[in-house]
């Protein structure tokens, strides 16, 4: 059981963007989104929340528990 997400379906799908601009978008370091969009590490509960706010999304519709 783990934490699922859908960061790449929505950079692709929605925006059209590239790992480093869509980290741009979001106001993090690549790096760090490339660790959250692999689901090797999750982001705090915090910078979920603003995550999903700034792609218009419930943090449920990106993260979901497997």
């Amino acid at each position: 059981m783990g934490v699922k997400n859908k960061l790449k379906e929505i950079r692709m799908r929605e925006y059209a963007e590239d790992p480093k601009d869509f980290a741009e978008r979001l106001k993090v370091n690549i790096k760090t989104y490339y660790v959250w969009e692999s689901g090797s590490a999750l982001p705090s509960s915090i910078k979920m929340l603003e995550v999903a706010k700034k792609l218009n999304k419930k943090v449920e519709d990106i993260w979901w528990l497997e």
